[in-house]
């Protein structure tokens, strides 16, 4: 029942992210009218869905008996401060790794989405530039902080009998604390002029339910599965997204770096879930 429940929330989490990254891309360089969506505030929402996710998959352990869920949140959240205060760190770096990966998507494919004219190339290279730039060190950023909190995570996972559910709410807590934090420091201004919810649309309300979802499946793969795992199934949802973005978006020209990178993934995937037969006992002559 567990390796299904592992290999199962991997193909969840692998679809999970392509479809998160293909759509958050597309929503963060559509040009529309009025002011574009505040990432930061996408980040709050989807830690309250995550929140209330949870909260509704414990009422279903407890039979949907709303006594037994009000005592089950009471002893394992309120009565153990220290075990929710340890959520704290990982929920942070969460809470930062999200807000660096829209930022990352909206720079890292600027040039894509932009074609200026003869008279505009040099200042456009020279922004685009700059903007990969920053991109790319919101990624390598990323990619360290969520390894650290992976790892961390799955410790308090592995080490505890609360269920994944109780923790994640734990997660989602501070994690809504942080990120409302970071609304006000960077965008309080914006949000003073046009509000929470500026620049929603469906297509924003699509971005923030598969981020909050990701949550869900990514604390499920560290639960059932490891660390490692979840960061295989991780590169295979780039190289699936990238092989989307050229065939189908044709907003993505592969190079042989790139190649060569997705072999080293799809190797690395093989040998770590690759289980050798045991070898046979020699016959004695």
């Amino acid at each position: 029942m567990s390796a299904n429940l592992k290999y199962l929330s991997l193909g969840i989490l692998v679809f999970q992210t392509t479809s998160l990254v293909l759509t958050m891309r597309y929503s963060r360089t559509l040009k529309e009218e009025g002011p574009r969506y505040l990432s930061s505030t996408a980040v709050v929402i989807a830690e309250l869905l995550k929140i209330l996710a949870c909260v509704l998959l414990v009422y279903k352990d407890s039979k949907c008996n709303l006594r037994t869920l009000n005592r089950v949140l009471h002893d394992e959240i309120l009565n153990k401060p220290m075990e929710t205060l340890k959520l704290a760190i990982p929920s942070g770096i969460y809470t930062l790794q999200n807000n660096l990966l829209y930022v990352a998507l909206s720079n890292l494919d600027a040039a894509t989405y932009q074609w200026p004219s003869d008279s505009q190339a040099t200042a456009a290279k020279e922004h685009s530039a700059g903007s990969q730039f920053v991109g790319l060190i919101a990624v390598l950023i990323a990619c360290f902080s969520s390894g650290f909190a992976g790892v961390y995570f799955e410790k308090i996972l592995k080490e505890t009998k609360q269920s994944v559910w109780i923790r994640n709410i734990q997660l989602g807590f501070f994690g809504s604390i942080f990120g409302l934090m970071g609304v006000y420091i960077y965008d309080g201004e914006q949000l003073s002029k046009n509000g929470f919810f500026q620049g929603y649309n469906k297509l924003t309300w699509i971005v923030v339910v598969l981020q909050a979802l990701g949550g869900l499946v990514i604390a499920a793969v560290i639960k059932y599965a490891d660390n490692i795992l979840k960061g295989f199934a991780t590169s295979l949802s780039i190289i699936l997204s990238t092989l989307i973005s050229y065939f189908w978006l044709q907003d993505f020209v592969p190079t042989s770096v790139f190649f060569f990178g997705a072999v080293l993934v799809i190797a690395a995937t093989f040998l770590y879930g690759y289980d050798p037969k045991p070898a046979g006992n020699p016959i004695k002559a």
